[in-house]
Parts: C-alpha cells; structure tokens; sequence
C-alpha cells in the first residue's frame, strides 16, 4: 500500500482536499482508506443506540457489523497517544492508497496543505518529510522550493501526481518498527 500525509494549519482545507481527492484517485480504480487526527473528545455513537449502551457499561471495545460495514469502537481507561504508525496497521490491508490527514510531526511523505490567505507560516522549509506543497497561490509562497508545487483546486491532477510518484509512497512498516 501507499500512503501519504496531508498537512497544514486549520483551515487550510486538508479535509476538503482529501475528501475531492478520494473519488479523483476512485476513478482510477483504486481502493483508499483514511486516517484522521481527531483533538481531544470526539465520538461517533449516540446516546440510547445498542453500541453507546454497551461502551457506557464498560465494554472496552464495541464492533458493529453489517452486511455493508465494520465499526470499532475502542475506550481507553488512561489517555494513550497513538501514533499514525500504530493506527494504519489497524487498517485492513486490502487497500491501495492511506490518506492521513493530520499528524504533521510523523515521519511520513507528506503533501503541505498552503493558503497565503490564512496568513499562517508555511512548514516545507522546515520539515524534511513534506515532498510537495499544494496552494492555491503558488506565487506567493513564502519560499522558493525545489518541491512540486501543485493545484490545490485540480483534484484530478494532484490524484494523477500521486500515482505517477506512486514508488516513494510506498509503505514499508518494518521501517517504523
């Protein structure tokens, strides 16, 4: 499988990007999965569903399952900071391509989500592991870069990039073992 790292401030539109890139690189018939940073207290179950009931109770996980999905849900007893190494091998391994969004201190390929609008610094200069920057204003990027500079707005041809380049997104989880 392939994965790689979407970064940048809040607001920047990782989560817009991902969710435009998915179909883009669906279309080329290939399977994808995401991870997601999340802050602090998030949930996804409901109060008074089955699942919620059964993790209020004390269940330490909870699977659902249907014909058509699969959902765990995991409490910690202590705060436990996973790391994105950790969450991706809990992914099924039948999948083309992880898309991570968040984690922007792992030690992955990462493409640089950069508005100038946000009036936020930019993190390639300092950051080894960022390979591209996508922006919608490629010329007012705070640094000149020998990284591909890519359309924020062409989904189609940031999916075409990543699969061209598909080789040094390549997972080997040995290496972060």
């Amino acid at each position: 499988m392939k994965v790689v790292a979407f970064v940048g401030h809040s607001g920047a539109g990782k989560t817009t990007l991902v969710e435009r890139l998915i179909p883009a690189m669906r279309q080329q018939g290939l399977r994808m999965s995401v991870v997601k940073h999340a802050h602090h207290h998030f949930d996804i179950d409901h109060v008074g569903k089955d699942t919620f009931r059964h993790r209020e109770a004390g269940a330490f996980e909870v699977v659902v399952a249907s014909n058509k999905r699969l959902a765990l849900m995991r409490e910690f007893e202590h705060p436990a900071k996973l790391n994105v190494h950790q969450l991706i091998a809990e992914l099924y391994d039948g999948v083309d391509w992880v898309l991570v969004e968040g984690f922007k201190d792992c030690d992955l390929q990462k493409i640089e989500v950069w508005r100038a609008e946000s009036g936020q610094p930019a993190q390639y200069p300092y950051d080894d592991f960022i390979v591209a920057i996508a922006t919608d204003s490629p010329e007012q990027l705070p640094q000149a870069t020998s990284r591909p500079v890519l359309d924020l707005n062409d989904p189609q041809g940031l999916a075409n990039w990543l699969v061209t380049s598909e080789m040094r997104f390549e997972y080997r989880p040995e290496i972060f073992t």
